[in-house]
């Protein structure tokens, strides 16, 4: 229940924030009442997939427009924005993770952003997975959610455990290898944050401080990601394949607590039953942050 009211603070003061933030940016422009679309500021932005069903709700872009704007978003994988995205079409990014929102600075001359929300690594599943999961010591439940013990999916990985191998498994007997789905390592904060949890736990729980100890990390955190195959460049796509096709595809997936928790506060129906959150162990936090992507125009907007 505190997890859900948390979202849902959070998702209202992102839209004030938000449109704070858009109003200096677009100009300072004075809310109209019910403006036509040919006197909204056009303001454009690049996010991360992940906060596309936010602009996109209707709700929000009425609250846009009633203010006088009409906001228009592109979306990239988080590390894409941060280091190969043109940024001089858009008034705004969005990325997340704090690596790339401070590279987004550094790069563009800007000095003030501002931290929407932070969210929680999570890996959506499935009860009979969850189940499976348990009986095998790498989950633990807790009411409705489950813990996941990293180092013991580790030691799975490492011996290309197979899910038909595991005892007692008539729930998912699928011969291919136990694996969370993640998004590409290369341009994904969300991939980023899973190798950082497991290059962690692989270094005795400690984090990896020089060249020496990532290369020595490698062979225990690149399976992890190249037995995947193809990954999708940001996390959005890997989530909706979890909710529209299912167990068959995507067993697990790494995610930001923030995108399952939003699905199931819209109770679309896209949330079953029979999905569950697991929860890494140990774990981690993303955070969410909007920049300006020019150093110049009017100042940013406080909040609240």
């Amino acid at each position: 229940m505190r997890r859900g009211l948390a979202i849902g603070l959070a998702a209202v003061l992102t839209v004030g924030v938000i449109i704070a933030i858009v109003a200096s940016v677009g100009g300072g422009k004075s809310p109209s009442a019910s403006p036509t679309p040919r006197h909204l500021t056009v303001v454009k932005g690049v996010i991360g997939s992940e906060k596309l069903p936010f602009f996109v709700d209707p709700a929000v872009v009425r609250e846009f427009a009633r203010r006088g704007y009409s906001v228009q978003v592109d979306t990239a994988g988080s590390r894409q924005i941060a280091t190969s995205i043109d940024l001089d079409p858009y008034d705004f990014a969005f990325p997340a993770g704090a690596p790339a929102a401070e590279k987004i600075k550094l790069s563009r001359g800007v000095n003030t952003s501002y931290t929407e929300f932070y969210t929680p690594m999570v890996i959506a599943s499935w009860k009979p997975i969850a189940a499976l999961l348990e009986k095998a010591g790498v989950a633990t439940k807790e009411g409705v959610y489950y813990r996941f013990d990293i180092s013991k999916y580790l030691q799975l990985v490492e011996k290309d455990t197979r899910w038909n191998q595991l005892p007692g498994n008539t729930s998912y007997p699928a011969s291919k290898s136990i694996l969370i789905t993640s998004t590409d390592i290369r341009t994904s904060n969300s991939a980023a944050m899973y190798l950082s949890l497991a290059s962690y736990v692989a270094n005795g729980n400690n984090i990896v401080e020089n060249d020496g100890q990532a290369d020595a990390m490698v062979p225990h955190t690149a399976p992890l990601f190249l037995k995947q195959g193809f990954t999708a460049s940001s996390s959005e796509e890997p989530f909706q394949d979890y909710l529209a096709i299912g167990i068959g595809k995507t067993p697990m997936v790494m995610i930001y607590e923030a995108q399952y928790l939003a699905r199931a506060e819209a109770k679309d129906g896209s949330i079953t039953s029979d999905m569950v959150l697991m929860y890494p162990d140990p774990d981690v936090l993303s955070k969410h942050t909007f920049i300006r992507s020019r150093p110049t125009g009017p100042p940013l907007a406080s909040c609240c």
